[in-house]
């Protein structure tokens, strides 16, 4: 990036300017009809009129001639309408895998999966199309994904609505660069413009058809720390005005404690979520603290009864290897090392005591035989 572009994106990027634009009452309108018109999944009386995404025992097998990968292990998830939600986890973890399958642009392997009330399974290659043209809406991490470099920052929010209800088109495109603050790059190409620049019209890309869902995919990767905060400025106005539903994955620690709702993944899994606290409800008052001050860590329990164990809980009581031993006390479920055969049970017996009680019974047997 030039030093003039790095110059424009602090000056552009200013998070003011977010909050300070306002959604025209025929911008909303648009979105509240267009949510109204779209057929109802016919699933959504079932699951309930307000989940906008659940998974249940979600599989993902990537398979080659020599080997195969297992990216979802059993995910169980639900995300209500007009949530906002951060999925991180290492790499690997199986984020991006399942950004894809809500996405609808790879198919699971097994499981259940719905969006919308849609079935996700038995979707036809037509009505995925449509799926991935009325319902969601994506934002990558890398540019050139979301926009074409020959067209202007107006024709390239032009284009998805040609392809949709083409209606209106010029002035819905202009709305939108207005809502995310780029109205003055209208007329402005990719090589004129800068990382946060480029991510914010490809915000008003994704938002071309009124998507129900909007999907985001490290949208702060290759952007500073101020961009990153505007562009979540820019996320947060449309969650709360416009009532759509976010889910974005990101390894942007600082990203993901300024959000209500944060998932962790692992191995393919879900392993905990991090809540904000109630008193801490409006994320403007997220700065400055310590998320373990502002947000709840919950582990997740999934359909058979498992949990994850986070490696260094395990390894500060001494776990090595793969037994360990639960008790319930005080109507707790007391988690210690297997291998210590000093711990004692609920009985209070230890370990080392439990098998030589165990070998004299035995050896009783023996003799009664």
């Amino acid at each position: 990036m030039s030093e003039d572009n790095k110059t424009v994106d602090k000056a552009s990027m200013d998070a003011s300017d977010i909050r300070e634009s306002v959604i025209s009452q025929e911008l909303r309108d648009s979105f509240m009809q267009a949510y109204a018109k779209n057929t109802q999944g016919e699933l959504e009386d079932q699951l309930g009129d307000n989940v906008m995404i659940l998974c249940e025992n979600l599989v993902k097998i990537y398979k080659t001639k020599e080997t195969e990968v297992l990216a979802l292990q059993g995910l169980e998830l639900k995300v209500e309408k007009g949530e906002f939600v951060a999925i991180i986890g290492s790499s690997g973890s199986g984020k991006s895998t399942f950004l894809n399958m809500i996405g609808g642009l790879d198919r699971p392997s097994a499981g259940k999966l719905y969006v919308d009330g849609k079935d996700l399974f038995k979707l036809t290659e037509s009505q995925l199309v449509d799926y991935k043209k009325n319902t969601v809406g994506f934002v990558w991490q890398n540019n050139a994904r979301n926009l074409f470099p020959y067209l202007t920052a107006l024709q390239n929010v032009e284009l998805p609505i040609r392809f949709g209800d083409n209606k209106d088109v010029e002035k819905r495109a202009l709305d939108l660069l207005n809502l995310v603050g780029m109205l003055h790059k209208k007329d402005s190409k990719l090589n004129q413009m800068s990382g946060g620049e480029q991510q914010r019209i490809a915000i008003a890309i994704a938002l071309a058809n009124r998507p129900k869902l909007l999907l985001a995919d490290e949208p702060t990767g290759s952007v500073d720390q101020r961009t990153s905060d505007a562009l979540l400025d820019v996320f947060r106005k449309l969650n709360t005005e416009l009532g759509i539903t976010i889910v974005i994955v990101t390894h942007d620690i600082n990203l993901a404690k300024k959000v209500k709702r944060v998932v962790m993944m692992r191995d393919g899994k879900t392993s905990s979520e991090r809540i904000v606290k109630q008193e801490y409800a409006d994320v403007s008052l997220l700065k400055g603290f310590a998320e373990e001050e502002t947000h709840d860590e919950f582990a997740i329990l999934d359909r058979a009864g498992r949990v994850q164990i986070p490696r260094e809980m395990l390894d500060s009581i001494g776990v090595k290897g793969n037994r360990i031993r639960m008790t319930v006390e005080d109507g707790k479920i007391v988690i210690v090392n297997g291998e210590d055969e000093s711990v004692e049970s609920e009985g209070g017996e230890t370990a080392k005591e439990g098998k030589l009680r165990r070998k004299d019974r035995r050896k009783d047997k023996e003799k009664e035989a």
